[in-house]
């Protein structure tokens, strides 16, 4: 009962060891007897540090409310500081000393099972004494009926902790930690200190979230706030996800289910009133070229932003499987905005060359290109790979379908992308068979000219351009100015060769092979495509021709001079064996044409010289 406290904390520290040792013994009356004994010392011991600990701190006028108190102990040290701190280290590694005896006697207090926390060891002892009186402070404001404590304003007991560890932190770095490291305790003042304070608002949350729970802006703005300390907490004061947080009270199931349908109306909300404006067809950066490659309409922007801000909300989540629910709901919004833009689509059929449905288009686009890339994230990754020991263990996937997860030959995406790739190309088909009808009507007095009875090269001074082709040509060239404005980059890349491609038959069926060609007829035909048709792509690739290869080798057959004509029908006819025949028409630049295709040709032809057959 001496004031020889340091070794009467060793002892009481021998003591709490043959206890946690005597755990197995079935020697019950030596057990109660040593359990009795070191809670007897463990008490006696721990008041009187306590005490002196508390006295301390109190020289130090600890603790440290405002900003500017932190400051100033850091500059003028009380008189006597060096003794001062040298009692401090004293008594703070006797407290120490009390740990194990400590947790051996005081239960944890701990919060439902139902929050899940991570399993944690009880905040150290000096620092638990160093958190009483903050604790107190924050009972007093938050938890009775105080002007503070009021349940439409969690920012106020956040912002408030969020202060305490910032003033407190710079005190534990330099005063606390040489204590802990000297003493050979493996544990961050800092941290230590802001997990004791986490708790306060851990067990605030836990009371105050059933209160609200069914008023939608109350319980949103408590997430809303809870979001932005949790994002505060960990980016500037380095708090690890290990540890218990917030986000583990907002996913217990009853808040969490809450959330997510929270979460669902506001964004469709967002969406209903996104749409109802004409504006959101048009681009923000419609005047600035190089930010507008895309040509992303404003709603598909503005709904690409409200996924990336949900999942920057839930990507903290402590499970996996909380993440994937939150996944779904972006999946189902992502079919929600499908949906919707569909059936604005389905109003402008009737003018698919319209801005708004180009608009539209380019919003499907767009919408499909950055999931694509979200996929090759590293966040959507891991929830993939997630998604996949779920799937496994539920056993919902083929093995095909699992295996392609586990390549990442898939994505978590993919369904999404796929619909709305489909949806994509049915637009683009859409606009393409709309420009093709238009060509087709102008290409009709092209199509009724004399091919058989044109006057030959020789007898004119200089080619021109048939007459007959400028409506078609016009046609072709006014609205491919107009999509290659109103499209993006790679959607007009695709619908303008998708319309050469269409062309391209088109000329070759029902016009090529529709009609038989004078001299004059071949070299006027193939004057208007190489010199006209084909130019007009020149601007979106460097060889156009090689998009018109039917036309393009037609024209040669047509042209051919009397003698290889004459020469390639023979060797046709009498080839014996394909091999010859493929090289003769490679010879002459026809690559793509069958043989029987280019004897059809040949006989199109009127100007063969009269042998007397």
């Amino acid at each position: 009962m001496t004031n020889n406290v340091p070794e009467a904390a060793s002892i009481l520290v021998t003591m709490t060891e043959l206890d946690i040792k005597l755990q197995e013994s079935s020697c019950t009356h030596l057990l109660s007897f040593v359990r009795a004994t070191v809670k007897f010392w463990h008490k006696i011991l721990k008041d009187k540090l306590t005490s002196d600990f508390e006295e301390i701190l109190a020289q130090l006028h600890w603790p440290f409310i405002t900003h500017t108190q932190s400051q100033a102990v850091g500059i003028n040290w009380p008189a006597g500081a060096p003794e001062i701190y040298g009692t401090l280290e004293t008594l703070f590694c006797q407290l120490l000393k009390l740990q194990a005896s400590d947790e051996l006697l005081t239960e944890q207090k701990q919060l439902p099972e139902k929050y899940s926390l991570p399993e944690c060891p009880s905040v150290i002892l000096p620092i638990q004494i160093m958190l009483t009186p903050l604790q107190k402070r924050f009972k007093y404001h938050f938890r009775g009926s105080r002007q503070t404590n009021v349940i439409s304003k969690p920012e106020w007991y956040l912002a408030q902790v969020l202060m305490w560890i910032g003033s407190h932190a710079h005190f534990l770095d330099e005063k606390i930690q040489p204590i802990l490291d000297k003493a050979g305790c493996a544990v961050n003042a800092r941290l230590e200190f802001s997990r004791g304070l986490v708790m306060l608002i851990l067990e605030k949350l836990a009371s105050d979230i059933p209160c609200l729970l069914y008023d939608d802006n109350l319980f949103c703005h408590l997430v809303d706030e809870v979001l932005l300390f949790e994002r505060e907490l960990h980016s500037v004061h380095g708090y690890p996800s290990t540890f218990a947080s917030c986000m583990h009270i907002l996913s217990e199931e009853t808040c969490f289910q809450r959330w997510l349908t929270v979460e669902r109306k506001f964004a469709l909300q967002k969406m209903d009133s996104m749409l109802s404006s004409e504006a959101v067809w048009v681009s923000q950066y419609k005047d600035i070229t190089d930010v507008d490659e895309m040509k992303v309409p404003d709603c598909a922007e503005v709904f690409m932003t409200l996924l990336l801000v949900i999942t920057d909300r839930y990507k903290n989540l402590p499970t996996a499987p909380r993440k994937l629910q939150f996944l779904e709901l972006q999946k189902d919004l992502v079919d929600d905005f499908r949906i919707r833009l569909t059936q604005v689509m389905k109003e402008e059929t009737r003018a698919p060359l319209d801005f708004r449905y180009c608009a539209i288009l380019n919003a499907v686009n767009y919408i499909s290109t950055v999931l694509a890339d979200w996929a090759d994230n590293v966040f959507f990754l891991q929830l993939q790979q997630a998604a996949l020991e779920v799937f496994a263990e539920n056993n919902a996937l083929s093995k095909l379908q699992l295996g392609q997860l586990a390549s990442m030959e898939s994505s978590v995406f993919d369904d999404m992308i796929n619909l709305l790739e489909r949806l994509k190309l049915d637009m683009l088909t859409r606009q393409v068979d709309h420009v093709f009808r238009e060509v087709k009507d102008a290409a009709k007095l092209y199509k009724k000219e004399r091919w058989l009875s044109l006057p030959s090269q020789c007898e004119q001074a200089v080619m021109s351009l048939s007459s007959s082709a400028c409506p078609l040509l016009l046609t072709l060239r006014d609205r491919l100015l107009q999509l290659e404005q109103q499209l993006c980059f790679s959607l007009f890349r695709v619908f303008w060769q998708m319309l050469v491609e269409k062309l391209d038959m088109y000329i070759y069926q029902e016009i090529i092979l529709a009609n038989h060609f004078n001299e004059g007829g071949a070299a006027q035909l193939q004057f208007d495509m190489t010199r006209n048709l084909f130019p007009l792509f020149s601007h979106y690739c460097k060889r156009p021709e090689n998009y018109f290869k039917h036309v393009k080798e037609a024209c040669i057959i047509l042209n051919l001079n009397i003698g290889s004509a004459l020469l390639l029908k023979d060797v046709l006819q009498s080839a014996s064996e394909h091999l010859s025949a493929t090289a003769a028409l490679n010879e002459v630049g026809i690559y793509k044409l069958a043989q029987q295709d280019v004897e059809i040709l040949l006989n199109l032809r009127t100007n063969w010289p009269n042998t007397g057959k």
